[in-house]
């Protein structure tokens, strides 16, 4: 095996492959693996770990020779909450260093170190779970009697606008302010639970529930009910009581951060609450310390959005309120007769800081415990679009809206440019290509410095409420999101499929309504080739376990084609993605991963490929061509 091919076969990582225990408590020893392909000049195998913040050096043993690769193996024993450690790998005239990020040939810091929890509660259904997400005013009218009417009330000095006919474009935002409504509630969702199961979805993500005016519903004015016009806490109730009949989990979105201005506590424009109430127009009611006022009645707002004043978490009574009664927001929903799954916390990145008032690192983790002290297996999801290694050391998030690792980087790998970068004009219409190295070194950075429970957890989307969807940009091909389809499923943690994404719902990427549009469930869309694509993959995975618990590793980069691997005790799978424009041809060291060939094709047209003298696969690819196949084990 070339010197390269050996390098990329040493592997670990967090599955019970490598470790005979992955959740182990203090006291216990359990036994940590590594495997790579046999090589005479490795002279000794040695496991550093910092016990006490002393460096310990152990010695592994060969354990055994499986699939062609050689495992070796120590016994380590748990003396504090986190075990930290890496690989020395002593060769004849060289030491390789191995952690998360791979071999270095100096001794590497910490950042990448594998890492185990040991007080850590992971939900371990989500790394089983695939995830749909659901913006409820767009995805079923299950209950006409509760729709919204024309004018019913005003917001912000615009009336609301009931939409006829569930086919219609929504309304731009200059025309519709979010108040255009389709009448989509949470029965819509009940009658639905045989479409979703039909289709294997396991857990459902719902934007918010809770009363407020707008469409999207961020503008909250009591957190302690549902809205009515989505049929009310019964409504919430009956739902999660259906999907839990039928195995499914079911977790909410909130924004802590912030409320409408017409949240009862604030009561700006006295629309819904009378004129004595909240702390705008009574400066002497305990909620005014709620929020963070100035001089003249003046208000720090999210964002500087006027209409979504910041809430302001010095108030011990807020918190209280939000999150450490027993009869606060966040432990009601948790508790019966509701009892969610988890909870999607909207603008976390920037939660409790503003300015000189920084409080997130004291609230993430009171906030944890308080869930976890409800429901241990609570799921705790975060948006952040950004690289948020702090917030997953286990006290704070169970992840992040995986952005950074998943979508912004395969979005951009097929010619879009970075969905974050788009946000400045100096940073736009670059033209420049994405390689495979670059999402490969960018995607292993976000995992590798994360504890593996971590990589478990991943929310991993393409699509979501806040950008434009992928297949509707008509400068993708669906062989492009063919293969940036098979890359969010091929990834550690859970996908999340965007409502109607299987449906090739319509829509526009140049606006945040563009992606919002109703659920054609009017089109016969199961004959589409997204149905086919997402029912198929989505049928896949939740039968072979090696794609929901197997390890993961880049085994190919070459310039615009990539291939990554999944593997788990005698089982592989394969995806190989490309973007090149031309046709190309790439060569896979399978054996590094304990495999000899193709077993099985599961997506990809008819291929040609051959077998290289070293015992490499030579495949041909046409531009843009995306595979996913089993490998044949050695």
């Amino acid at each position: 095996m070339k010197t390269k091919n050996w390098l990329l076969s040493i592997h670990s990582d967090g599955t019970d492959d490598f470790l005979s225990n992955p959740s182990p408590k203090i006291g216990d020893k359990i036994k940590v693996r590594l495997r790579m392909a046999k090589n005479p000049s490795v002279k000794h195998v040695l496991i550093l770990s910092f016990p006490d913040g002393i460096e310990h050096f152990e010695e592994m043993s060969v354990l055994k020779t499986e699939h062609g690769l050689v495992y070796y193996e120590a016994e380590l024993e748990i003396s504090e909450n986190r075990l930290q450690y890496q690989f020395y790998i002593v060769c004849d005239d060289i030491i390789y260093y191995y952690t998360q990020n791979g071999i270095t040939t100096y001794i590497p810091d910490h950042t990448y170190d594998f890492v185990i929890l040991t007080d850590y509660e992971q939900p371990e259904w989500v790394k089983d779970s695939v995830f749909y997400q659901i913006f409820p005013e767009r995805f079923c009218n299950g209950n006409p009697k509760n729709d919204v009417k024309t004018g019913e009330y005003a917001q912000n000095g615009f009336e609301t606008i009931k939409i006829e006919k569930w086919e219609e474009t929504p309304l731009d935002y200059e025309h519709g302010h979010c108040l255009d409504f389709y009448g989509g509630d949470l029965e819509g969702i009940i009658q639905k639970i045989p479409y979703l199961k039909k289709l294997g979805i396991t857990a459902l993500y719902l934007n918010p529930i809770f009363v407020a005016p707008s469409v999207h519903k961020y503008d909250c004015l009591d957190y302690f009910h549902v809205d009515p016009h989505f049929g009310g806490d019964e409504a919430l109730e009956k739902l999660s009581t259906e999907l839990h009949k039928n195995g499914m989990k079911l977790i909410l979105d909130i924004s802590i951060n912030h409320t409408g201005t017409d949240h009862k506590w604030f009561n700006r424009d006295c629309a819904w609450f009378p004129k004595s109430v909240g702390a705008y127009n009574n400066p002497e009611s305990e909620e005014r310390g709620y929020y963070f006022f100035g001089e003249n009645n003046s208000y720090l707002g999210w964002f500087n959005v006027e209409t979504m004043p910041t809430l302001n978490y010095t108030s011990k009574t807020l918190r209280d309120k939000i999150y450490r009664a027993k009869d606060s927001v966040l432990k009601k929903w948790l508790n019966p007769p509701y009892n969610i799954d988890g909870w999607r916390f909207d603008v976390a990145d920037v939660f409790a800081r503003n300015g000189k008032t920084q409080l997130d690192k004291e609230l993430w983790p009171e906030i944890c415990s308080s869930i976890k002290a409800e429901n241990p297996k609570a799921y705790i999801l975060a948006e952040d679009w950004g690289d948020c290694p702090e917030h997953l050391q286990g006290d704070q998030w169970d992840s992040p809206m995986n952005y950074y690792a998943c979508a912004r980087p395969i979005r951009q790998f097929f010619g879009e440019p970075d969905l974050f970068m788009t946000r400045h004009p100096l940073l736009r219409g670059v033209p420049y290509k994405m390689t495979a190295d670059d999402l490969k070194n960018r995607v292993m950075e976000h995992f590798a410095k994360l504890p593996f429970a971590m990589w478990e957890n991943q929310f991993n989307l393409i699509d979501s409420h806040d950008v434009g969807r992928l297949h509707n940009n008509k400068k993708i091909s669906f062989e492009q999101y063919c293969g940036a389809v098979i890359f969010q499923f091929m990834l550690t943690g859970a996908p999340s499929v965007y409502y109607g994404d299987e449906a090739e719902i319509e829509g526009i990427t140049a606006t945040m309504e563009g992606c919002r549009y109703p659920m054609p469930w009017n089109s016969d869309f199961e004959k589409t080739r997204n149905y086919k694509l997402y029912s198929k993959i989505i049928r896949l995975r939740n039968e072979k376990e090696v794609l929901r618990r197997g390890g993961m590793k880049f085994i190919c980069s070459e310039g615009r084609t990539f291939a990554l691997a999944r593997f788990y005790k005698d089982e592989a799978f394969v995806a190989v993605i490309s973007n090149e424009e031309t046709e190309t041809k790439i060569k896979l060291p399978l054996g590094i991963i304990g495999a000899k060939s193709f077993k099985t094709e599961v997506f990809g047209k008819d291929f040609e490929f051959s077998e290289t003298p070293d015992g490499e696969i030579e495949l041909s690819l046409k531009p843009g061509e995306s595979f996913l196949f089993e490998c044949e084990m050695i």
